[in-house]
């Protein structure tokens, strides 16, 4: 017996929700605040998204949703287009051939996880900014970048686990 209507969409709706949640964090990192220099350490929350959903429902972040979430993410931000796909099409990469050690784990070792991967990623963005300006640009607002992504990890990581617990257990 075919599903139901109803039971399609929400099927599809819980399919497309990490996909969504990591556009989310694209929309939310483009807000301004009033904070001085802000604009410049932005911290990457799509990053985060990538690296949480690879780990814990790597079928729900296809490779082509991290491609279209890093064109987005370099469109809306003035990034050369590309760099940030390419970027975070090597963190999944990464992160998906190390899942295995990541699954299980505790909150502390997904964080340093995290760390190690946020530096990879700020290093490769660096890299690639620099050679498509041909001048080594300074890292210093990179790095601060780099530092206030890592410390909004903890929050946005409990976001996703309750919400995975939540919503996309039932599958």
């Amino acid at each position: 017996m075919k599903p139901s209507l109803w039971i399609r969409l929400d099927l599809l709706a819980r399919r497309l929700t990490p996909f969504a949640l990591t556009l989310i964090l694209v929309m939310i990192s483009l807000v301004p605040l009033p904070v001085p220099g802000y604009a410049r350490v932005v911290p990457l929350l799509p990053l985060i998204g990538i690296y949480h959903w690879t780990i814990f429902r790597p079928e729900l972040m296809p490779t082509y949703a991290v491609f279209v979430i890093g064109l987005l993410q370099d469109a809306l931000t003035g990034m050369p287009i590309g760099v940030n796909a390419m970027v975070f099409l090597v963190v999944y990469g990464v992160v998906l051939s190390q899942r295995r050690f990541f699954v299980g784990k505790s909150f502390v070792i997904l964080w340093l996880g995290f760390a190690l991967v946020g530096a990879g990623e700020a290093f490769a963005s660096w890299v690639l900014v620099s050679a498509y300006n041909v001048t080594l640009i300074s890292p210093h607002a990179l790095f601060f970048q780099y530092l206030v992504t890592l410390g909004c990890f903890p929050m946005f990581s409990w976001v996703f686990l309750r919400w995975q617990g939540t919503f996309l257990r039932l599958e």
